[in-house]
């Protein structure tokens, strides 16, 4: 008689192992939205580092594409919801259920009960639908009638809006931007790398050339990693004195907060990761300053959306000039 088959634990990660599974993912991210790897680098380092994104770009630039890859890719239940006036908190949330035949009340889940949600257009739903997000975001759990509802991890929220058409939209709190470890945008993809997708994609969908190249598992056990990457004092003293600057500057009515500050720290030892180190060097915080803070802090000038992150991604690039990093 056959032996039942032994489950093997999978071994935690390393560095050098880490920076392998990264590559695999970014790489997967890659077919499905071609020509922005730095892009799909940059999502990877988010999700490992326990983060959520926000995607801001115009439509056609594959941002929904792109969250449904990353599902995919890791292995990830998915949902998507698409955000409108008239939705409401308990359309994501769940509600009670009265079941008849034993007169009680049964939680049943919503959509937001996946590993990963796309939030579309988070944008078009009102404040109270928004917030309802805050504590999930948060605390990776929903709260309803006085029950606290745990999430299934990892979790991760990708929302997208657009930044042009304001036109039936209500903009985003702070509280909310606050919430997202990385913002960015795709942009359109360089004239060669249309004309191949033109020539060579056909009426295929982008996902199918996707495959799953980790598991949820290995996606937890990445961000476990990620957190015991070791920060310097004078690393984090460094991160310190870049928010402080940002406090301190004329054109900037409000900087980085504190929570900014963590979100920081974590993306940077993410972002080590890719060189399969253990350790956080300062040039692994320049590289994911201006997604981690450029819409977090808010500027003095009256300039919106597009425009105001432009500017704060500058006035951000001048700091990092002037505040001397740690030798």
């Amino acid at each position: 008689m056959n032996q039942p088959a032994r489950v093997l634990a999978a071994a935690a990660p390393s560095p050098a192992t880490a920076h392998t599974t990264m590559d695999r993912i970014a790489a997967e991210l890659g077919r499905a939205v071609q020509g922005k790897e730095a892009q799909a680098r940059l999502v990877t380092t988010c999700v490992v580092s326990g983060g959520h994104l926000l995607l801001e770009d115009v439509p056609g630039v594959g941002k929904t594409t792109l969250a449904e890859a990353l599902a995919r890719s890791c292995g990830l239940s998915f949902a998507r919801i698409q955000f409108t006036a008239d939705l409401m908190p308990a359309d994501i949330l769940g509600a009670q259920i009265f079941q008849a035949q034993t007169a009680t009340f049964q939680f049943r889940p919503g959509p937001l009960f996946r590993q990963l949600v796309l939030a579309d257009e988070l944008n078009r739903a009102p404040p109270r639908t928004q917030s309802a997000l805050l504590e999930a975001m948060a605390q990776g759990q929903v709260s309803l009638d006085g029950t606290t509802h745990a999430l299934p991890a990892p979790f991760t929220v990708v929302a997208t809006q657009n930044p042009v058409d304001f036109s039936g939209t209500y903009p985003l709190p702070d509280s909310q931007l606050d919430r997202f470890m990385v913002r960015m945008s795709l942009g359109h993809p360089a004239p060669e790398v249309e004309a191949r997708l033109l020539a060579t994609r056909g009426g295929a969908p982008a996902l199918d050339a996707v495959k799953t190249v980790s598991s949820p598992e290995e996606v937890a056990q990445l961000r476990a990693l990620a957190a015991e990457q070791r920060l310097d004092p004078a690393v984090a003293d460094y991160v310190v004195r870049l928010a402080r600057a940002t406090r301190e500057h004329g054109d900037i009515e409000r900087g980085a907060s504190t929570r900014a500050v963590l979100a920081l720290g974590a993306a940077a030892r993410a972002q080590s990761l890719w060189e399969a180190r253990d350790f956080v060097t300062p040039g692994d915080v320049r590289a994911v300053l201006v997604p981690c803070w450029a819409h977090r802090v808010l500027l003095r000038s009256a300039v919106q959306g597009v425009t105001a992150r432009d500017e704060a991604a500058h006035l951000l690039e001048e700091l990092v000039r002037k505040v001397p990093a740690p030798r």
